[in-house]
């Protein structure tokens, strides 16, 4: 399970060093794992420094515990990564499919193609987000 600090709604971007601090990794640990993790992107600001979100955290935190903790191999934490987004992948479409015939069951038909496609990021953000609204509430 993802370990959750109490960053989540103190910033949009960090630092790599500032990273660093929160996940207690070292720098060029976690410029490797971006070379090895295909989940691990960080963005890149206009002067080419790499600006992490909370979804990068927390994954440097999940890939820390699966090495560090679980001892798992490099590999072996990728396949656990994948297999993780693909679930993720499969429950979301699932989610979509539904709400396509949702929306084709209204009294006020909307045309499913009107409908925006959002990435799987995108309602995994909104998820996270809605998450952590209700532990506001």
């Amino acid at each position: 399970m993802m370990l959750m600090k109490d960053f989540n709604l103190k910033k949009l971007y960090y630092s790599i060093s500032e990273v660093s601090k929160i996940t207690e990794v070292e720098q060029y640990v976690l410029r490797y794992w971006e070379t090895e993790f295909e989940q691990l992107k960080p963005q890149k600001n206009r002067a080419g420094n790499r600006v992490f979100t909370n979804k990068d955290i927390q994954l440097i935190l999940q890939i820390k515990s699966l090495l560090r903790e679980k001892r798992y191999t490099i590999e072996g934490a990728k396949n656990i990564l994948s297999n993780l987004v693909n679930e993720k992948e499969t429950h979301v479409s699932k989610t979509v499919l539904e709400g396509k015939k949702i929306i084709e069951s209204a009294p006020i038909k909307v045309h499913p193609d009107e409908v925006k496609e959002i990435s799987v990021l995108e309602l995994l953000e909104i998820k996270s987000a809605l998450e952590r609204i209700v532990q506001l509430l």
